[in-house]
């Protein structure tokens, strides 16, 4: 298949060339849902903890008397049912959040969306980004110059002076290869990717 190749201006030029097992892939609605929320799940902690009715500070004496008063038993004012008593199921630091993905699936959900992105025209392909210095003026004005505004840029290695200019814009996020995962790809509403960077997801995705 072919994928749109622009230059600097935002101007559509030659095409590039692209396998279809990457780029051309028929969208899979279920797995990519399962692929990007095992991916979310992936990056949580645990840093909750909360406290059960042995933990919870409390007094061991009986409220009152077990028969009589007309009201409930009760044996201690850390019950979970009294407002201040302890979690039935507390959370905790030893909570694991992470869900099992395989590599075949991976590659097929980033392949499913990989190849939305083209359907939907927002992937666009140049020869190569850089900038000239770590600013985020010059950075900024040459998206701008592109047409570009929320983007996610793809690069087969970021250097500094890219990284750095990145890091003021809130719209843009700048990776390479390896750091591009399913929720990077969805959450910006256009993808900026270098000719080299196609070669080399095609070849992890093969």
């Amino acid at each position: 298949m072919e994928l749109k190749l622009i230059d600097e201006q935002g101007r559509p030029g030659a095409q590039v060339a692209a396998s279809d097992a990457a780029f051309g892939r028929a969208y899979n609605e279920a797995l990519v849902h399962q692929v990007v929320t095992a991916c979310l799940a992936n990056a949580r902690t645990a840093t909750r903890a909360q406290k059960d009715r042995g933990t919870v500070k409390h007094s061991t004496k009986k409220p009152w008397r077990q028969k009589g008063t007309g009201r409930a038993r009760a044996g201690m004012t850390s019950s979970p049912l009294w407002r201040g008593g302890g979690r039935i199921f507390p959370s905790s630091p030893d909570e694991n959040f992470s869900h099992k993905l395989n590599k075949k699936m991976f590659r097929a959900g980033m392949s499913s969306i990989l190849s939305q992105l083209v359907r939907e025209d927002r992937l666009a392909v140049v020869d190569v980004f850089t900038v000239g210095a770590p600013k985020t003026r010059l950075l900024a004005q040459k998206l701008k110059d592109m047409g570009l505004d929320d983007v996610l840029i793809i690069t087969d290695a970021v250097d500094d002076n890219l990284r750095l200019s990145s890091r003021n814009l809130p719209n843009v996020d700048v990776v390479d290869v390896r750091g591009a995962d399913p929720v990077t790809l969805i959450r910006r509403s256009r993808v900026l990717m270098t000719r080299n960077a196609i070669a080399k997801f095609e070849e992890l995705l093969a």
